[in-house]
């Protein structure tokens, strides 16, 4: 089963946060749901670095509904005051209802007038009248199910193309062994050149960026995980050259060494 906190740079550092698998009717336009709610004490703050998924989000605040595109590189969120998220972390085949261009949204957000959404999401969050916290894990779902049923309603019928990018996304994503397009496309029985089509159009990021997300998360995650794991090993084992190639993707997409991220992560 694939770690939870995969992408999260200090998991310690996360609010209450917890994350829903997407129900079939729209498993074809979300990979899962994600939920994060935090109370931070009044002239505090609390920052959560993430190595983003190489996907596009679309995001229920309390006060607007966001759509953030493909990251490039590690980002983070100051969290203030009160206050929650319901995300969905969309498939490729869902991009394209909300842009024309996901490649022109990287490291972006933009608010999205889905008022509906937002009405149904925002007051499946409330608190009804007798509702205790020990009722949050309903509320939570609640909120969820809105979301989903808002997707439904959509009556979304993917295409061909739509269903072959999040086959992309997937194999790339799931097997470790592919270190190159060409790997991918062999895999998915298409030539290289479709594959870049498709990743420009539903994800904003060619296939060899997602193959370099790929790794650099399973790096980061496990040296955070295996405190003792030699480095090179792992550099190794995830397809880069030597230790020299894993650092210098360190430093270009984090900004620190693996060596500074692991002392890091433990001193959280």
């Amino acid at each position: 089963m694939e770690s939870s906190f995969k992408g999260i740079l200090y998991p310690a550092r996360l609010p209450t946060f917890h994350r829903f698998p997407a129900p079939e009717p729209v498993a074809h336009l979300v990979q899962w749901f994600w939920l994060p709610e935090w109370d931070i004490e009044p002239g505090r703050s609390s920052r959560q670095h993430v190595i983003a998924y190489p996907a596009s989000n679309l995001v229920v605040q309390r006060d607007a509904v966001e759509f953030s595109g493909p990251s490039t590189h590690a980002s983070y969120r100051d969290l203030t005051g009160k206050g929650w998220a319901v995300g969905a972390l969309l498939q490729p085949a869902a991009v394209p209802l909300f842009t024309d261009d996901p490649g022109a949204l990287r490291d972006q957000e933009v608010a999205l007038p889905l008022g509906e959404l937002h009405a149904a999401v925002s007051a499946a969050m409330d608190v009804l009248p007798g509702e205790t916290a020990s009722d949050d894990g309903a509320r939570r779902e609640r909120a969820v199910g809105a979301f989903v049923a808002w997707l439904a309603s959509l009556g979304v019928v993917p295409s061909e193309e739509a269903l072959l990018a999040n086959r992309m996304a997937d194999v790339i994503a799931s097997e470790p062994d592919i270190l190159l397009i060409e790997d991918a496309a062999r895999r998915l029985a298409v030539s290289p050149r479709t594959l870049q089509r498709v990743a420009k159009k539903h994800v904003g990021l060619s296939p060899s960026a997602l193959i370099r997300r790929r790794r650099l998360q399973d790096a980061a995650e496990r040296a955070r995980c295996d405190p003792t794991a030699d480095l090179a090993a792992i550099a190794v084992e995830l397809g880069y050259a030597d230790h020299a190639h894993l650092t210098n993707d360190f430093r270009k997409y984090l900004g620190f060494t693996p060596s500074m991220y692991r002392r890091s992560a433990g001193a959280s």
